[in-house]
């Protein structure tokens, strides 16, 4: 399915069908844990560099986001591994893909769109992933992204959920 699918950037007329596929995504397996409630506003955070989607047959199968490295505790781990300056960061952000496409490389596609960017661009990569989401884990550990730490990720004043952080460092590919 792979060769059939198309990663593109995002548009604001995709924010329906992601905002619905965010949802089910949701109710899936629970990612994200927060946002659910508002997936417009999940979606568009002003702190988003671009946004891509994965579409086959005119259908959104997933999107990722590529953000600001402010406020991540996985840019602060970066940081002080390197020592070289957050802002030589980006966050990559907000990957879902539909429970019906998994297995058939969406994820790994926009992620390697992601990569491209930042490689283009010069740009380290930094993310944390839920410790339960072991897929998305594995993923980027298969495309070369290196476990930094653990993590304990709050939101909506919960007391967490256990989190780790990875990086990807294109000065490095």
């Amino acid at each position: 399915m792979t060769d059939r699918v198309r990663v593109r950037e995002r548009t604001d007329d995709d924010l329906t069908a992601l905002s619905d596929l965010l949802v089910r995504v949701h109710a899936h397996d629970g990612y994200p844990v927060e946002g659910v409630a508002d997936p417009r506003t999940w979606l568009t955070d002003p702190g988003f560099l671009r946004s891509w989607v994965a579409e086959h047959d005119g259908a959104l199968l997933g999107q990722v986001s590529l953000a600001e490295p402010e406020g991540a505790d996985a840019v602060a781990l970066w940081s002080e591994r390197t020592g070289r300056a957050r802002d030589e960061a980006a966050v990559l952000s907000r990957l879902f893909v539909s429970p019906s496409a998994r297995g058939r490389g969406v994820g790994e596609s926009l992620t390697r769109a992601v990569m491209e960017h930042a490689r283009r661009h010069g740009s380290a990569l930094v993310l944390d992933v839920m410790a339960k989401d072991r897929s998305a884990a594995r993923l980027y550990e298969r495309l070369g992204w290196e476990r930094l730490g653990a993590i304990t990720h709050a939101f909506d004043g919960s007391p967490g959920v256990p989190a780790y952080c990875y990086a990807w460092d294109s000065s490095t590919r």
